[in-house]
């Protein structure tokens, strides 16, 4: 029997070349999305459709309540979803506060409840400037805490924290993955925004491996 993992799956592209990079590897994965209130949740139907397909356990926990703690951020506010560049000072409202912490922790939960021995998530070298909680140092710890915080021990897997976007796509592309059964868009509308900083980074990773991003875009 193979063993079993947690993926953290948002529906993202680096979540999903997670994804595939964790199924590839042989692992019995089961996926587990978050609805903690983002404009984005289009990704969560989109997460859905992937694992379908693939006929893969998926479960979508809802947490919204806690934005009534969180809700400083554009993500999960009525403030404007700031334009530009990550590296630009206003990308930082898009930071919720200790998400990742707690959807880690959530995620850890999961996996000793099926006995499972990781849990994956994608953060990456792109987001460390703007995220901290996507930094090697907070996975250190997080990875810390989950060896101790139960009977039984998980180890918080990242296979590409110390890349970039760019090179998250690329390993992508080699296993032939389909980044249209993705979304990236901070705006959850019909098409991606092109604006924003996560589509930003996301076509200037389709710009850098030379590869045409199959999403449409408003501009």
């Amino acid at each position: 029997m193979s063993e079993k993992a947690v993926v953290v799956y948002s529906g993202g592209m680096d979540s999903f070349t997670v994804l595939h990079t964790a199924i590839q590897s042989g692992l019995d994965v089961h996926a587990l999305s978050f609805n903690y209130g983002q404009k984005h949740s289009k990704e969560l139907e989109v997460a859905a459709k992937v694992c379908q397909s693939l006929n893969i356990s998926h479960k979508v926990v809802d947490i919204t309540a806690i934005n009534s703690l969180m809700a400083t951020s554009s993500l999960t506010s009525d403030a404007e979803i700031p334009e530009g560049h990550y590296e630009s000072e206003s990308m930082k409202s898009t930071v919720v506060p200790n998400r990742n912490m707690v959807l880690l922790s959530m995620a850890i939960a999961y996996a000793v409840s099926l006995e499972a021995g990781k849990v994956y998530y994608g953060a990456h070298s792109g987001d460390h400037h703007i995220y901290p909680d996507c930094r090697p140092e907070f996975v250190e710890g997080m990875n810390a805490v989950a060896k101790i915080a139960n009977y039984q021990t998980v180890e918080i897997v990242t296979p590409f924290l110390h890349v970039s976007k760019g090179d998250i796509l690329k390993a992508g592309l080699a296993m032939n993955l389909d980044y249209s059964n993705t979304w990236t868009c901070y705006n959850g509308r019909e098409k991606s925004c092109g604006k924003c900083g996560a589509c930003n980074e996301r076509l200037e990773a389709f710009a850098e491996q030379q590869a045409t991003d199959p999403l449409a875009y408003e501009a």
